[in-house]
């Protein structure tokens, strides 16, 4: 009997967590425990992993010591083992061959692969939910950590942005194969799209593929951590002032998906988004919308330019256009 539900896009069901290269390990994880409010769940020698105060998995970043910045693996966590099943099919059905690891720190068995641009993809279902020690109990029980208001005072683990040289073959693969649905997408003059915004789930976006300016593949151009508000959002700002964190795009909203943002880089150079706001997509029949290179023109949703190096600044740095 045919399988109902191999062409359902519900089998990824939320973005897990992400593994964040830096060379500089300890400065990066002073930073995200002090600047951004992340708590370490656990250490080694070349790894970190840690968490927003109310997600419910052990941790939402993963920091690894290595020569370049950039984003080692992205993990998405699946609804059930046979929709794991499901999607490792749709993924070696389209002639991409990954491999299944054993699991890691706080989840069980997973596969991992390379989407189209190279980004190493995950995904997994068994996982370990968090259980917050004494210290970090919260008072009310639909809470998963206390809160602590220590620095930005992340709350979730929001989305991804991935640099690629082909955003067109990136997102068709994230639509077709992984069965994620669109939300937006920039449609530039020569009919080319020049960014695309994926969801799975009522979240108008955790995944985005943008085109890398300079040809480069597989690169990293933000991860995206949420608060509740714009005020939290200026709070985290004038944080950063005090704290010398150098801000790349002050705080501002965007046209697109409608988020509140504060941009950052943090000490290995991997370029972070403080975001709030945004909106859920509930309509069964929802479409995506479509911006054109003229309505970019117009900038941020309060008219505010983009900033250019939020069009070619990403990791690992490249220093001078592939050709």
């Amino acid at each position: 009997m045919t399988d109902i539900f191999e062409e359902r896009h519900d089998d990824i069901v939320h973005i897990g967590h992400v593994e964040i290269l830096t060379p500089v390990l300890e400065e990066s994880i002073h930073f995200f425990y002090e600047s951004i409010g992340l708590e370490i769940v656990k250490r080694t020698e070349k790894k970190a992993y840690l968490r927003c105060w109310n997600d419910y998995e052990q941790y939402s970043i993963i920091l690894t010591q290595s020569e370049e910045p950039g984003v080692g693996h992205t993990a998405f966590r699946v609804k059930s083992p046979q929709a794991l099943e499901r999607r490792v099919k749709k993924i070696e059905e389209a002639g991409i061959k990954g491999e299944w690891i054993d699991g890691d720190f706080g989840h069980g068995k997973a596969y991992q692969f390379r989407g189209l641009d190279g980004h190493l993809m995950e995904l997994y279902f068994e996982t370990e939910k968090y259980a917050a020690p004494e210290h970090l109990k919260p008072t009310l029980k639909n809470q998963h950590q206390k809160f602590l208001g220590r620095g930005a005072a992340v709350k979730n683990l929001d989305h991804i942005n991935f640099l690629s040289s082909d955003p067109d073959a990136d997102g068709d693969f994230a639509e077709n194969v992984l069965g994620m649905r669109l939300t937006e997408q920039i449609r530039l003059d020569s009919g080319k799209r020049g960014a695309v915004w994926y969801r799975t789930n009522a979240k108008s976006y955790e995944l985005v593929y943008s085109k890398d300016a300079t040809g480069a593949k597989a690169r990293f151009h933000h991860l995206a951590l949420a608060v509740d508000n714009f005020e939290s959002i200026t709070r985290a700002a004038n944080l950063f002032v005090d704290q010398d964190v150098f801000i790349e795009f002050a705080p501002s909203k965007h046209a697109i998906n409608q988020t509140y943002f504060v941009y950052v880089y943090e000490p290995g150079g991997n370029r972070i988004e403080i975001c709030a706001g945004g909106y859920l997509v509930l309509d069964p029949d929802f479409e995506p919308v479509t911006w054109t290179e003229e309505d970019r023109k117009r900038g941020q949703a309060w008219g505010n330019k983009t900033i250019e190096t939020f069009h070619s600044y990403g990791t690992p740095i490249v220093k001078q256009p592939v050709k």
